[in-house]
């Protein structure tokens, strides 16, 4: 995994060359993240200002992809992680701060034994091998989700790589693995009903904020956009919390073709909307 080299690309756009001050400052923030961000570059159509801090996306369509081809549904996974590297690359040069991806959920249990053995195994491979190579990028791993039921070695695996990359101060790079949004919100409530019962919190006291200070979740800010591949039209029990108000969009490319121009269309559809977060535009309340 490669994200910000300087043999595959070129040094960035010096600041002193954007003209915009809007856009100059967006790209200085995202340069604190990713000193190589260059979205200027890459996507001069899209404002910088406009680029979503975190995109949370569910790679489908990996299996589809292997038994079009006439190879079994783990060939399409291990592609699939493929794409997982060239987003994750292209993101860090886009200024993208935060990149969240459901890897495996807890209804993927349900699927026959052999390819959760399969997944399982390309998990503590990803966990083992790119460990070295997130330190060298500078950037933090995070994981939510259950640790129950997951294998032991690929808990310790997780944890050797957690530990690794715990003081990098790069992108944030967010697994959602063994993970079930209405586990996550039914895990959280718990969590606040204990304290309640044990006089630590007084039930008043809990508010949205609160809340979300419980979920797997917490530290990392709400996506701005969740991308699904594969053409799907539902939200499968993902991070259904905090999407509340993020922007949708869905492609028909399978994960493993998903590119660098995937990731930009998905970009420039976000870019063109307006997020009114509940309220109205200044053109829409003129016009009452």
């Amino acid at each position: 995994m490669q994200t910000t080299t300087e043999s595959k690309s070129p040094p960035p756009t010096p600041l002193d060359q954007i003209e915009c001050a809007d856009a100059r400052a967006a790209v200085e923030r995202m340069r604190q993240i990713s000193p190589l961000a260059d979205p200027t570059r890459l996507i001069p159509d899209v404002p910088p200002q406009r680029i979503p801090r975190h995109v949370a996306i569910i790679m489908d369509g990996n299996g589809r992809w292997a038994q079009a081809r006439g190879f079994p549904r783990i060939f399409g996974h291990r592609n699939g992680a493929a794409s997982v590297r060239n987003t994750l690359e292209t993101a860090a040069r886009l200024g993208i701060e935060c990149l969240t991806l459901y890897s495996f959920s807890i209804e993927n249990w349900k699927r026959p034994a052999d390819e959760v053995r399969d997944l399982m195994a390309l998990y503590l491979q990803y966990m083992s091998g790119e460990r070295e190579e997130l330190v060298r990028q500078n950037i933090r791993l995070k994981q939510i989700g259950r640790r129950e039921g997951l294998p032991p070695e690929a808990l310790d695996a997780l944890d050797e790589t957690l530990k690794a990359t715990s003081k990098c101060t790069g992108p944030i790079l967010c697994l959602a693995v063994n993970y079930s949004s209405r586990a996550e919100i039914t895990d959280a409530a718990k969590a606040l009903a204990r304290k309640a019962a044990e006089g630590k919190i007084d039930p008043d006291q809990i508010d949205e904020a609160l809340f979300a200070a419980h979920l797997y979740t917490a530290g990392i800010p709400d996506p701005d956009l969740l991308i699904r591949t594969a053409g799907e039209m539902r939200l499968s029990n993902y991070l259904l919390w905090q999407i509340s108000y993020a922007e949708l969009y869905v492609t028909d490319t399978l994960w493993p073709d998903f590119q660098a121009d995937d990731l930009a269309a998905a970009i420039r559809a976000f870019a063109s909307r307006d997020r009114r977060f509940g309220g109205l535009t200044q053109q829409d309340a003129n016009s009452r």
